[in-house]
């Protein structure tokens, strides 16, 4: 059986690629090294001290089916968070516990995405480079989907504004992540009421991704959804954020949903029939990561300390731009694919192509020029591994 036709031109994903482009060659390795896999954003940070505690009182509630958009506590935890970080006072009915927020970045589209827009088909802006759930979630919708670069040009932020309003008026959807995976920039609050006001104008709904709200260099990044609420348009937003980088528990696949009451609603109601909801002593777990941060400051010392290491490493690099926010180097080379070669044949090291983040526009690729370099390794080790990897990349101009 063959795959829908609108999914044919979604690429393979980037890790396979990735090994399939690593496949022949043997890691150059000194006696004694191992490889080093800097590829994939998984936190390396030790958890929170009280998960197994936490975990181990509540199995028994194994024994339950657990509430589909959340438990009352729960729900008040992450209330009470987003009052804290964001002095927002944001009700339970506005808010959906998720399986991680790659589940509510593709539900949105489903659940939020209209047939028709303004009576033409509708479309999806997604920043150039970008994570890939995005173009599948417009793919499963069939709504144009409408790559915008977000370069050092644009500040490593989309420019939807310079978009034809012509096109504007049938987008549905905005996608807009900060910090930005891949590239670290974070969207300041004038970007943000720009990109509201711009929504409000046009009649479509922003997706906040903002899943690395956490860990930042020296201010804690602004939400999009506290920015609209503040202009008086909380309805324009839906904002999504979840434990795995803020708490380094990728594996507990917990995160949350905050929007208005409509799109909200819309999600629980798809949530009810397609979703699969969080365990009960995940839910216990999730409660007690979100109202304590103690955790979550001892690990942002750490990447803000890995921060410094970078810019001392690769500093007079050329093109080189510090981390604003988030745990990846966006590093620029000749070629990301080339650059991902040499740097596992002659160090062992493993980066990802900039490429396999982006979509190819206009005979364009924005990620050709880059690699990203995710800092989750402990601090020694990264700092061996950027030297290593200035070594082989900008200080040895030798083919290989």
């Amino acid at each position: 059986m063959a795959f829908p036709e609108r999914f044919s031109n979604l690429p393979e994903y980037a890790f396979p690629r990735l090994r399939a482009l690593l496949a022949d060659i043997t890691p150059g390795l000194s006696a004694g090294e191992s490889p080093v896999v800097l590829t994939i954003g998984e936190p390396r940070h030790p958890m929170p001290d009280f998960v197994a505690d936490v975990m181990a009182d509540s199995i028994g509630e194994l024994a339950k089916y657990p509430i589909n958009e959340g438990t009352p506590e729960l729900l008040a935890a992450i209330g009470g968070w987003l009052g804290r970080r964001y002095d927002l006072n944001v009700a339970p009915d506005r808010l959906m516990v998720l399986n991680g927020t790659r589940e509510g970045l593709f539900n949105a589209a489903l659940a939020l995405c209209p047939e028709v827009k303004n009576g033409r088909r509708p479309a999806i802006l997604i920043p150039n480079p970008f994570y890939q759930v995005y173009a599948v979630a417009a793919a499963a919708v069939q709504a144009d989907p409408i790559f915008v670069p977000a370069t050092p040009d644009t500040g490593n932020l989309p420019d939807y504004a310079a978009l034809d309003p012509a096109l504007l008026d049938r987008v549905a959807l905005a996608y807009v992540c900060s910090p930005a995976n891949p590239q670290g920039a974070v969207a300041g609050c004038d970007y943000l009421e720009r990109l509201v006001a711009l929504a409000e104008r046009h009649d479509f709904l922003i997706l906040a991704d903002e899943c690395y709200s956490e860990i930042w260099r020296d201010t804690p990044p602004p939400g999009a959804l506290k920015v609209a609420t503040d202009m008086g348009l909380p309805d324009r937003v839906v904002m999504f954020n979840s434990l795995s980088k803020r708490s380094n528990l990728p594996g507990l696949r917990s995160g949350f949903a905050a929007g208005g009451v409509a799109q909200i609603r819309e999600l629980r109601r798809l949530r009810s029939y397609a979703g699969a909801p969080l365990s009960l002593p995940v839910q216990r777990v999730s409660e007690r990561a979100w109202a304590d941060e103690a955790h979550v400051d001892a690990s942002r010392a750490l990447y803000q300390q890995k921060y410094r290491i970078a810019d001392r490493v690769l500093g007079n690099v050329p093109g080189y731009r510090p981390v604003e926010g988030g745990f990846f180097l966006w590093l620029p080379v000749d070629d990301g694919e080339a650059a991902a070669r040499k740097l596992w044949a002659r160090a062992g090291i493993q980066v990802l192509p900039g490429a396999y983040l982006s979509r190819d526009v206009d005979g364009h690729n924005p990620g050709q020029g880059f690699v990203r370099v995710a800092l989750v390794a402990d601090a020694d080790q990264t700092e061996a591994a950027l030297t290593r990897l200035r070594a082989v990349l900008y200080d040895d101009n030798a083919e290989g």
